[in-house]
């Protein structure tokens, strides 16, 4: 039995964070009822490329749920979402803050429709502040947090991270959430709301450039495929590609000049430390580079492999799925669709030995278990 059996959750989100945050908890064996538009769903499942008829995208983010198509501002609409909320355990929402309580599905609505119920909302800036009204997408979320200043060549422009990693990191802090609300909840009898903010999720991983502001009263500068306190710790040019490596500490300086055979760099006294490997970056690098040019990446793997330096090749995405490690942990799930056919998608992340996730569901048709769904309610006390 997978950890979260037994839990009913109501997903009024759409596109990423917040449906990440639901296929995560439905893998984990949470009953997950995707409540959608009836005319159009989800914004993702008209977005291409298409499989059958059917979003990628939607796809890679919507397994281990049930469709129930309601239109909340129809009173049968809201009527059903209010007797659904009475039977389940968390509600989690992306609207922008306030919109819910227009159509009287705000926390301070449902909690008393339901007091154990933990409700999470996810939103660009928070349910509070000067921000709290403005739109969050992952690219304005990443230029207002400060990552894409960090992000790119000192001499080029700030640069977007290349995923959405807003809304991953929201919609993992979101599953984190939800799960301590619940476990209060065990104690208390009571849910809470859980309050997510797309902002301060990406400002949550920028602690390191913090720091240095924070110590020094300086921002520190874009520093490219560098690592602002360590080196080397970057890719570096081989024969026939790159390689990256992470030489974090002496014993790990002195085996990675073993080696590569520089014994000569690990004497060098500008080289004697990692703060002056760092402040002699260039001539470090340019020396590297200079030995790593007669060596393939294959090559260079098998010296760092018996040293135990932490190294990796620079692939791309179609190499990094082909990486053994894919195969051998069964990282991509093989699920079966009744309209798309075959269909593959990540595993989950998450490995328990004794309970793990069981994924059941593949993504649903925009309304497949609608009539499934509402038949299991008692008949309205409204006689809707």
């Amino acid at each position: 039995m997978a950890p979260l059996d037994g839990l009913r959750v109501i997903d009024l989100t759409r596109v990423v964070a917040g449906p990440f945050c639901t296929m995560m908890l439905g893998d984990m064996g949470a009953e997950v009822l995707k409540i959608e538009e009836p005319a159009h769903g989800d914004d993702s499942r008209a977005w291409a490329p298409f499989i059958a008829g059917s979003g990628s995208f939607f796809l890679a983010l919507n397994r281990s749920k049930k469709s129930v198509a309601l239109d909340l501002k129809s009173p049968e609409g809201a009527d059903a979402l209010r007797r659904l909320v009475e039977t389940a355990d968390v509600l989690i929402e992306n609207f922008r803050p306030g919109s819910l309580a227009e159509l009287g599905f705000d926390y301070a609505a449902m909690s008393a429709l339901n007091p154990r119920l933990v409700y999470c909302s996810i939103s660009g800036y928070g349910q509070t502040g000067p921000a709290a009204q403005l739109p969050g997408y992952d690219a304005v979320i990443q230029g207002e947090a400060g990552i894409m200043d960090m992000t790119g060549f000192a001499d080029g422009a700030p640069t977007r991270v290349g995923v959405a990693i807003t809304d991953y990191l929201a919609g993992l802090y979101a599953v984190q959430g939800i799960l301590l609300a619940l476990a209060d909840r065990q104690k208390s009898g009571l849910g809470q709301h859980v309050d997510i903010a797309l902002f301060e999720a990406m400002l949550s991983v920028m602690r390191l450039p913090l720091s240095v502001l924070l110590a020094t009263g300086h921002a520190p500068s874009r520093v490219g495929n560098d690592h602002l306190n360590i080196a080397p710790y970057e890719p570096l040019r081989a024969k026939d590609g790159l390689i990256i490596v992470a030489v974090a500490n002496p014993g790990l300086w002195r085996r990675f000049c073993e080696a590569i055979g520089r014994a000569d760099l690990r004497d060098d006294p500008r080289f004697a430390t990692n703060t002056l490997r760092v402040a002699n970056r260039g001539a470090l690098k340019e020396a590297l580079e200079g030995t790593f040019e007669s060596l393939t990446v294959a090559e260079l793997t098998e010296r760092f492999q018996a040293k135990h330096v932490p190294y990796g090749r620079v692939r791309s995405i179609a190499e990094a799925i082909a990486h053994p490690q894919v195969a051998a942990r069964d990282v991509l799930l093989v699920q079966q669709h009744p309209d798309v056919g075959r269909i593959e998608t990540l595993a989950p992340v998450v490995r328990l030995s004794r309970t793990p996730a069981e994924v059941r569901l593949p993504p649903p048709a925009l309304g497949e278990h609608t009539a499934e769904v509402l038949a299991q309610l008692e008949p309205s006390p409204r006689g809707t």
